[in-house]
């Protein structure tokens, strides 16, 4: 089943209730100049599949890195979540080309634009929720969104926490954080790690690893941490 052109989107989803998938990639300006449709726009199955997906995300960074903080959580979470995110994921899937448009918004390049592909996704989850119920959803939004997992999974938030301390002292001291790390040997003779984050010529934050990535990340967050105190 196709909305556009007789091509099956790229997604890995059976729904019994095909008019839900029409749905799902209708968007509102199709609608607005097409009154005699029978669906509705994807706009409320957004709203859904938005709710959803928060759960979902949530419910799998609790049970699988229960290490993290609140805060970590938090922030993990709206990575993943994100418009960048559920865009890039939709575009991977091919969902941009199977949306239903008005006239107006496929001039204006309403299938790559960012807010209409993460819109569809979020539809699409919420449609696979209401077809299907939570562990077909669960599986979707995992299949979805497997490479930003994976890549969250490997980082456990070293991105987040050096680019976030990046910010912070462009803004407050216009200087950027420097990195120094030296490889030592664990008593067991396994290699490990220690950082010093300098900014502004002073030590702000350590941190140690079995890699330099994690041994950054730590000096990072242990930085952010003393800066939240000032």
């Amino acid at each position: 089943m196709s909305p556009n052109n007789g091509v099956e989107p790229n997604i890995v989803v059976a729904l019994a209730d095909e008019d839900l998938l029409v749905q799902a990639l209708t968007h509102s300006s199709y609608i607005h100049e097409h009154p005699e449709a029978t669906q509705e726009s994807n706009e409320r199955l957004e709203f859904l599949g938005d709710s959803v997906l928060g759960f979902i995300i949530a419910d799998d960074l609790y049970g699988q890195w229960p290490l993290l903080t609140e805060g970590e959580m938090t922030t993990l979470r709206a990575q993943l979540v994100s418009t960048k995110a559920l865009a890039s994921a939709a575009e991977a899937m091919e969902l941009g080309k199977h949306l239903r448009l008005g006239r107006g918004e496929e001039l204006s390049g309403g299938r790559t634009k960012p807010k209409n592909l993460a819109g569809a996704l979020e539809a699409m989850i919420g449609a696979v929720w209401l077809d299907a119920g939570l562990e077909a959803a669960r599986s979707f939004v995992v299949q979805a969104l497997k490479a930003r997992i994976q890549t969250v999974s490997d980082g456990g938030g070293e991105t987040d926490y050096k680019s976030r301390l990046q910010e912070l002292t462009q803004a407050r001291l216009q200087v950027q954080p420097r990195y120094e790390t030296i490889q030592q040997l664990s008593e067991t003779g396994d290699p490990i790690f220690a950082t010093k984050v300098i900014i502004g010529g002073r030590s702000m934050g350590r941190g140690t690893g079995a890699s330099k990535r994690e041994a950054q990340r730590e000096a990072a967050k242990q930085a952010l941490d003393r800066f939240a105190e000032s």
